[in-house]
């Protein structure tokens, strides 16, 4: 059976709360009363709240979610939330077809496809492929260009085969080409070039090997252009041009002095890696003077990073190396294409955060900035239009894949029922933390600044006598009992410390640590799948990933967390997510109920599926490949489902080999056979278990957790996390794997 997670194609420190609509959100994270926090104590200035089941269903709408999740942000026009409270997609160009994605989720586990899965909604890849392409048609049109537009996608974005076939099939009637920066890459792109006319441009530092390739790919026919990086790599290929008596067909990465803007800006300016200097520029171009051949020089490349955030850097980066081709093509140069790169960004998150991965501009903008821009300073240099090429790759491929990932379980802090009673005899921290929380209520004729002050003393009250109890109970001064005294009270104080924060101005500033307040009480949601494998880049670069509950937003969230995945690594956790404050350290969320609870995370397909790492072994996750048909029920199918890694198959990359696993299992089943200490037959059992495990998906058995939570006997039964059983021999194995046989004990 394939397991969960698929694959979708288609700190500490203070965080300021979100200030929006923060008057009408829980005061709580729990649902516990005043009643339950202080017996017979009356609540002075702050209001009763009510519980989030309380909360009545006509004050929460759709738009609601649309907008605690950012959708307008970054999901339109291709995502969105349906009357049912499910997240959909749209992702046929010129149609409304809608697909649900719980809908897709529900056939995903009728199949007995185990989660977290990727999902690929293919039509979406083409969609955007289209969009881009007509977005240049409209811009030549609009401003009188006279050259082309030809697009070629760099396949480092996402190098899945099914990917770049999709997308070059999505391309063709526009001629859409490739773009490699590697010799695997180049060996994998070469073959793909099924039209003369397509373009392949070749990044990177090139060895021999590589510049052989590409010149045999020129003697076919092909449309090939390496861009020479340093000009070391001209001295090479005029070597290799001499030894293989082929005519020289290339281009130059121009280093720009215009600087790039957001995560990767030292991609362009004098700091850049790549690129050749003009001085360098004018000595090659002197070379081929002496050499009789300055039409050999084929393209003029510029690149100022990925994920461009300011659109006014980009317009003065094409200005820049519009003249830099103009001044070329007026020294004798047949200087035919002007690329310009990677860059065009998405919006991860609100575009108004100002957050590193935020864009201000639209496609549309985008486009129009190149082709206007080029136009304007060739018509002043007076200089053939050229070929216009663009290197877009996440914004082609980032939409179209999305993760699903079940919830395993949700922790909150502890917070009792009812509060430990207090008396003489409890040690002192003990008592000065209940005296904390009974003069709570001692603010009835105090202003606002004079409340924040006491809350304020409050917290540090709190926080000191926490410290005291824990510095107590490690000297060994502690009883176990008054340990778990001093920590009921202590969380009892920050919870009603919350709800009399949430009754102040939302727009009014808190003292800084006060903050801490919300931070501290967010729940944790256990999740199944691994931050390495599938969202490599929120560990690595801190990039937020929009994240949302594909169903039951209809419902308020009532629950106010952050994720942790199933991997044995502090850092393998999400706890930073969009807002339209720009980030905030938790996530709007439902409380869990027994039945299955799915989050979304959203934008994936650029670089992740390349970027994943096998920590803890966990391997690449299960995927399905949906395409739009409104004669399908639920207007889709699942045309293609690929198996996520196996156990054997994690192992064997690390040398653990299953034929000699399974030899030292047996060996040591017989051992123990032989003592006596077990029976043949539990032996041979054992080894088939063992065996069949090898089988199985890397990933936690997402179906059978929920099973037993959704079957669970009584509401004191354990969670799907915390039941130690195991599932019976043979449980959980991927669909259609056979059974290992092994050898008999």
């Amino acid at each position: 059976m394939l397991q969960l997670p698929i694959a979708i194609h288609l700190f500490s420190g203070s965080s300021v709360p979100e200030s929006t609509e923060r008057a009408e959100r829980e005061p709580s994270l729990t649902t516990i009363t005043s009643k339950t926090l202080m017996k017979d104590e009356p609540l002075a200035d702050v209001d009763e709240p009510q519980g989030a089941v309380d909360l009545p269903e006509a004050d929460w709408t759709i738009e609601d979610a649309r907008s605690i999740y950012e959708l307008d942000k970054w999901a339109a026009p291709y995502y969105d939330v349906t009357a049912r409270g499910h997240v959909a997609v749209r992702p046929v160009y010129g149609a409304e077809t809608e697909i649900d994605i719980h809908d897709v989720v529900e056939e995903i586990k009728r199949r007995g496809i185990q989660l977290p899965v990727l999902i690929r909604f293919q039509d979406l890849l083409r969609r955007r492929v289209i969009e881009l392409n007509e977005s240049f048609r409209t811009a030549i049109a609009e401003f009188g260009y006279r050259g082309e537009y030809r697009g070629v996608y760099p396949i480092k974005v996402n190098q899945l085969h099914e990917v770049v076939l999709e997308i070059l099939e999505a391309g063709e009637p526009y001629d859409f080409g490739l773009e490699c920066g590697s010799k695997a890459e180049l060996f994998a792109s070469l073959p793909h070039l099924e039209r003369d006319s397509m373009l392949l441009i070749v990044n990177g530092y090139k060895d021999g090997t590589m510049l052989r390739t590409i010149q045999m790919g020129q003697q076919l026919g092909k449309n090939i252009i390496p861009v020479l990086e340093k000009y070391k790599e001209f001295e090479d290929l005029l070597v290799e041009s001499d030894a293989s008596n082929t005519p020289l067909s290339f281009g130059v990465r121009v280093r720009l002095s215009v600087a790039g803007s957001g995560r990767w800006a030292e991609s362009a300016g004098d700091v850049s890696k790549f690129g050749i200097a003009i001085p360098d520029v004018l000595k090659l171009v002197a070379t081929l003077r002496d050499r009789g051949i300055t039409d050999a020089f084929k393209l003029v490349h510029f690149h100022i990073g990925s994920q461009i955030q300011d659109i006014m850097t980009l317009k003065s980066a094409v200005r820049e190396a519009t003249r830099i081709y103009a001044k070329l093509v007026k020294m004798g140069l047949s200087v035919k294409y002007l690329d310009v790169g990677g860059g065009l960004g998405i919006n991860y998150d609100s575009p108004e955060a100002g957050l590193a991965q935020s864009i201000n501009y639209s496609l549309q903008e985008y486009v129009n900035g190149v082709v206007y821009t080029i136009k304007e300073i060739c018509d002043i240099e007076e200089v053939p239009h050229p070929i216009i090429v663009s290197e877009s790759g996440r914004a082609l491929t980032a939409h179209h894949s999305m993760l699903v990932v079940g919830v395993l379980n949700a922790t909150q802090k502890n917070v009792p029922d009812e509060l430990p009673e207090i008396d003489a005899d409890d040690e002192p921290v003990v008592r000065e933390l209940h005296d904390a929380l009974v003069t709570f209520d001692e603010q009835t004729s105090r202003g606002v600044g004079q409340r924040k002050a006491r809350y304020l003393e409050i917290y540090h009250d709190a926080v000191e006598k926490r410290r005291e109890a824990d510095q107590l109970f490690a000297l060994g001064y502690f009883s176990l009992e008054d340990k778990g005294k001093a920590e009921q009270l202590y969380w009892a104080i920050m919870q009603r410390l919350h709800r009399g924060i949430a009754q102040l101005d939302p727009d009014a500033p808190l003292p800084l640590d006060l903050y801490h307040v919300e931070e501290q009480l967010v729940d944790q949601y256990l999740c199944d799948f691994s931050v390495f494998q599938s969202m490599l880049d929120h560990w690595a670069i801190d990039q937020l990933f929009p994240i949302v509950p594909i169903h039951r937003l209809d419902e308020r969230p009532t629950r106010r967390g952050t994720l942790v995945d199933i991997t044995c690594d502090s850092d393998g956790k999400v706890d930073q997510f969009i807002s339209n404050e720009g980030e905030q350290r938790f996530l709007e969320l439902h409380a869990t109920t027994g039945e299955p609870y799915y989050l979304g995370i959203f934008l994936t397909g650029a670089y992740q599926d390349i970027l994943g790492d096998m920590h803890n072994l966990f391997g690449r996750v299960n995927e399905v490949h949906v395409y739009a048909d409104e004669e399908e029920p639920g207007n889709f199918y699942i045309e293609k489902t690929i198996a996520g890694t196996t156990v054997t198959e994690a192992v064997s990359l690390v040398q653990y080999f299953p034929s000699d696993l399974k030899k030292r299992m047996d060996a040591l089943i017989r051992e123990r056979v032989r003592s006596k200490q077990i029976r043949p037959t539990q032996g041979v059992a054992f080894l088939d278990r063992y065996s069949k495990g090898l089988e199985e998906y890397t990933y936690y058995n997402f179906w059978d957790a929920s099973f037993r939570v959704e079957n669970a006997p009584s509401e004191s039964a354990p969670a799907a996390s915390d039941a130690s059983d195991e599932p019976a021999s043979g449980d959980g194995v991927r669909a259609g794997a056979a059974s290992s046989n092994g050898a008999t004990a």
